[in-house]
């Protein structure tokens, strides 16, 4: 496979730069040494050519479209019941909004000649991986729990990857994929740790805004496990308001599983992240990769987070599919959220709200 010489990391705790390394060598998650920003005027939505799909917005976007299954620009669409836009991300390829970031991450893998990605996941994520690791020709091997849902397994699967399930917490699956990693078993193709999967995930406030005739949303309320599309959004949306394309960066509204909810934990204290949710197990991370990072973006966005347990986001995901909104579980803990943060007076009736819906139904 050829390569070429994708752009550099750097630690934004002690400064190291790599041409390419999973992370650094003082533990912390790397980023990007630079972000790519247009040199030009937004443009006119009416004429904007999105016929690339998300790599319709390469002007931000710092890996080349190496590796595509003409993901993106997914469907913005009013909610009336819930007095919001959906952003249906749950018509991707593989069936989630993880497509985003696959398809930048292993875009860079496939720059790097790499031949093995190795990934850990729930589920959606490791689906996504073995998609484009099979568009790209590159070998996979996935990590999931025991526990993992049988369709999102038969998704990996039948994309042509190996996977290793493993007993235990979901921290055990990392701790089992990272070893291996470390012993050779191939190149590190993480979506917590690899910043191009944030580079594609950011695309998400690119689409949205473009949607939107370039006018960003008051808020957005999704769910927050690692916080790939929490941190993605807020990224993206933070690169608009740079190059001069929208005003503002909306309001980031969080949701994270009770008894899984680290960033809740954080920001309200023990009492606000306790209880039970296992509906949504897409979410539940005990300790987020970039935690420090989410509650930066929290804090810069005047955001928040909360936890529900799975009553509330068994009784969304009913509306949800009498609405004609066919998601899995998980995505329905951010409409379970909306009106927990209206009913707390942290979104008036006046907010303009756009809420993904983060996973196909035929993944339950």
């Amino acid at each position: 496979m050829s390569t070429s010489s994708p752009p550099p990391l750097r630690c934004g705790s002690c400064g190291a730069t790599y041409a390419d390394r999973w992370r650094c060598e003082c533990g912390h998650p790397l980023d990007y040494a630079e972000q790519p920003l247009p040199d030009r005027a937004a443009p006119d939505p009416a004429s904007f050519d999105a016929r690339d799909g998300l790599w319709s917005f390469a002007e931000f976007i710092p890996e080349s479209p190496t590796v595509t299954l003409g993901e993106g620009m997914t469907p913005l669409v009013d909610a009336p019941a819930w007095d919001a836009q959906f952003k249906l991300e749950y018509v991707f390829p593989s069936g989630s909004f993880k497509d985003r970031g696959a398809t930048t991450m292993l875009s860079r893998a496939a720059a790097l000649g790499v031949d093995t990605v190795v990934e850990d996941s729930s589920g959606n994520a490791g689906a996504a991986v073995a998609t484009y690791a099979a568009r790209a020709g590159i070998d996979a091997e996935i990590y999931v729990p025991a526990s993992v849902k049988e369709a999102k397994l038969a998704a990996i699967r039948r994309a042509g990857a190996a996977t290793v399930e493993t007993e235990g917490p979901r921290q055990a699956t990392t701790d089992a994929c990272v070893a291996a990693v470390e012993a050779g078993a191939g190149w590190y193709a993480s979506h917590a740790w690899n910043p191009a999967f944030f580079a594609g995930t950011a695309t998400f406030a690119y689409e949205t805004a473009l949607q939107r005739d370039w006018d960003a949303p008051d808020a957005v309320v999704l769910p927050l496990g690692h916080g790939t599309l929490f941190l993605g959004v807020y990224r993206g949306f933070r690169a608009l308001q740079q190059a001069g394309w929208t005003d503002s960066v909306p309001r980031l509204l969080g949701v994270q599983a009770a008894g899984a909810a680290p960033i809740v934990e954080a920001l309200h204290g023990e009492a606000a992240a306790a209880g039970e949710n296992d509906a949504a197990d897409g979410i539940q991370i005990a300790e987020p990769v970039r935690k420090r990072q989410i509650l930066d973006a929290v804090d810069d966005t005047d955001g928040d987070a909360i936890a529900l347990g799975a009553d509330a986001v068994d009784a969304a995901l009913d509306d949800l599919h009498a609405a004609g909104f066919y998601t899995e579980s998980t995505s329905a803990v951010a409409p379970a959220a909306l009106s927990v943060y209206r009913d707390r007076d942290v979104l008036g009736p006046d907010d303009d709200v756009v809420v993904p819906l983060t996973g196909s139904g035929l993944k339950r």
